[in-house]
């Protein structure tokens, strides 16, 4: 055995030395008893008394013992003790409960001359908590600090004077003291914060209504117009020591550090408004698109970034900047309303390379979103045509569907023209489906909202129809995406696919008019987001045999759901004086979420409502329905995972009681109308 450790076992005998003693009074008891049973109880009275002063002597002076045993370490070793003051790294040594017992003088400097020993370290640093004084398996824990303006890196390590503590450390055994250490990273912290400021940040800038302004703005102004855009789009960038360079008529690449970041997105990219200020000399105002991409360490990373970005601001609807910070999405602007679109290339080039896909596979299988509506069920069943009229065997993917829905389905079952399985449900399709057939999404571009999240995965070719404002989760690897924002309804997208498919597509009665019903639920009888192309997509079905009082009558409500509504629209609070915000509470009726959606149409035609929002508990979620005049429900839509248009969007919130989500969405209001986005 060293001395060392003679010495340490001679201590801790000292230590319990009167523990030791205990023994002695213990044989003594008995002993007592037999000669006198007053005097063994006398003796037993003492031997408690002497057991709990001993014991309280042992906690209460044996910090101050291991504080005078460190001390006297020290001075016992004054080379040691001369280099841990002298250390150029400030050190501390520490009891169990984070009182310091002592600290080198770098320690002592950073504190200012602060008296620290007896302290704990808590009091001392204000950054330093209880839950910091935490090992990990190796006794050992780090983290980041800040104090008096310096960033350090503090060390915490546990040991104990017993040389084989660390060999036979358990749960249950503690240190007798953790070592204390600070390492100025402020230097370092700052070099990393100007490398990171000095990193490029990659962009595209699209102006997403080129071919409106030029067939509106006369041709003796069109350069001046394009003109004038550029110089604002580089006076805007150049500012931040960016570089932009035109690419195209319409379109620019620029790069600029990652310091001006923070600035361009304080002023939400004021460049979108200067753009819209810019007088063409008609009612049409210039819109950008932005895309940026940043996050990666490789520059052709963030160039992808950036090129996706730009694709999801055009999804959107455009007149916005979307930047991707690795996975992480941000939104600016995207207050305008998307510009119907006057000329039908497009849909051309769409239903063009529609119909090689199809003619290239086998099988064609269509799903919308859950709980299907007319519009999605509408889409779905032109899209069941079309497949049909191409040769190609066609199934549609359903399980819960709107009350509106039903008498639909039931009457396409109930109809011999069609074969059984023309519906079919996802569990079906995930066992049927193969990698030589197309999977159709209709209604919706997120496998979460499609009916089976699943077969989004198990398809290898996906087309994805929509008119929805394009979101983050947008499905990936998709070979055919057409969303056009500016159309009304799915249904009207799949009705110029079916006039470019250069096949003459035969449509029934009945189909025609579950085309026609889908528009018209989501235009709300032609009266919202309806456009040129709308009527020419409804006149076009009704020259297929589409029966105006027929899909009147599909929507005639039943006394039930009247009452609801009525209910609905009576128990409205008025928000802000401009927002009515009620719950559906509808439970005898078929389809709740149905109502909730016309309950928020029938709001938003009460004078002074600018904008309304039903929510629905039903099947355990609470489903939204948001419409507006001219606010824009969208934004808020999304901060609760939905989406949809500016005027018309809805959400589903999962796990979460009803009153919950209205005092969210009242909280929502309230922080989007302080920074100006409602």
């Amino acid at each position: 055995m060293s001395e060392k450790d003679n010495i340490r076992g001679k201590i801790k005998n000292y230590i319990y030395l009167p523990f030791y003693f205990l023994a002695l009074w213990i044989i003594l008891i008995p002993i007592c008893l037999y000669f006198d049973i007053r005097a063994g109880i006398c003796m037993a009275i003492a031997a408690i008394i002497y057991f709990v002063v001993s014991l309280v002597f042992c906690v209460k002076f044996k910090p101050k013992f291991t504080k005078r045993l460190v001390e006297f370490g020290a001075d016992y070793s004054q080379i040691q003790k001369q280099m841990l003051n002298d250390l150029d790294v400030p050190f501390g040594l520490l009891d169990e409960t984070g009182r310091i017992l002592w600290a080198n003088d770098m320690l002592e400097e950073i504190v200012q001359g602060e008296k620290i020993k007896d302290k704990n370290v808590i009091s001392v640093f204000d950054k330093f908590d209880g839950e910091k004084i935490k090992f990990d398996e190796n006794g050992r824990n780090e983290f980041m600090m800040t104090y008096n303006e310096r960033e350090y890196k503090v060390v915490l390590k546990e040991f104990s004077l017993d040389p084989e503590w660390s060999e036979k450390k358990n749960d249950q055994s503690k240190a007798d003291m953790i070592a204390f250490y600070l390492f100025d990273y402020s230097y370092i912290s700052q070099l990393e914060k100007e490398n990171a400021d000095e990193k490029l940040i990659v962009g595209h800038i699209y102006l997403d209504n080129y071919d409106e302004l030029m067939q509106e703005v006369e041709p003796a102004r069109r350069t001046l117009t394009l003109a004038l855009i550029d110089r604002k789009i580089a006076k805007y960038f150049g500012e931040y020591d960016g570089i932009v360079r035109k690419v195209e008529t319409d379109k620019y690449f620029v790069f600029f550090k990652a310091k001006y970041l923070n600035q361009m997105q304080s002023d939400k990219f004021s460049i979108l408004d200067d753009v819209k200020e810019i007088n063409t000399g008609d009612n049409i105002d210039a819109t950008l698109s932005i895309g940026l991409g940043r996050g990666n360490e490789k520059l052709i990373d963030n160039y992808e970034l950036a090129a996706s970005a730009i694709d999801l601001a055009l999804g959107r609807g455009g007149d916005q900047a979307v930047l991707k910070d690795g996975n992480k999405v941000y939104y600016y602007g995207g207050k305008s309303k998307s510009v119907e679109k006057n000329t039908k290339v497009k849909s051309r080039v769409k239903a063009t390379a529609f119909r090689e896909m199809l003619m290239d596979h086998a099988d064609v299988y269509i799903m919308g979103h859950h709980l299907a509506d007319n519009d999605a069920f509408g889409a779905a069943i032109g899209f069941y045509r079309i497949a049909q009229t191409l040769g190609k065997e066609a199934h549609i993917v359903l399980g819960e569907y709107t009350s509106t829905v039903a008498p639909l389905v039931e009457d396409y079952k109930a109809d011999e023209d069609y074969p059984d399985d023309m519906f079919m449900t996802g569990s079906e399709t995930l066992d049927e489906i193969t990698k030589n057939d197309v999977l159709i999404i209709v209604d919706c571009h997120s496998a979460d909202y499609a009916e089976e999240p699943a077969l989004v995965n198990r398809a290898q070719t996906k087309v994805v129809v929509d008119h929805h404002r394009q979101k983050e989760d947008a499905i990936e690897d998709v070979q055919l995406s057409y969303i056009e924002l500016s159309a009304s309804s799915s249904c009207e997208l799949v009705v110029e696919i079916m006039q470019y498919i250069n096949e003459t597509v035969r449509l029934s009665v009945k189909e025609a008019n579950t085309m026609y019903g889908g528009i018209m639920v989501d235009t709300n009888n032609f009266t919202r987001r309806v456009g040129v192309r709308t009527f020419e997509a409804a006149a076009y079905l009704r020259k297929k045999g589409a029966e105006i009082a027929t899909v009147n009558q599909m929507f005639r409500n039943k006394l039930e759901d009247y009452k609801a509504k009525a209910d609905t629209i009576s128990n409205a609070e008025i928000y802000k004086d401009v927002y009515a915000i009620s719950v559906c509470t509808a439970k005898d009726v078929e389809s709740p979420t149905t109502v909730g959606a016309q309950a928020a149409n029938e709001l938003l035609t009460v004078k002074g409502i600018k904008a309304s929002f039903v929510l629905t508990p039903y099947n355990d979620q609470v489903y939204i329905s948001a419409r507006a005049i001219d606010k824009n429900v969208q934004l808020l839509m999304e901060e609760f995972g939905g989406g949809g248009h500016m005027t018309l969007a809805g959400a589903q919130v999962k796990g979460e009681k009803v009153e919950d989500v209205v005092k969210q969405l009242k909280k929502l209001i309230t922080a989007k109308m302080k920074e100006g986005e409602l």
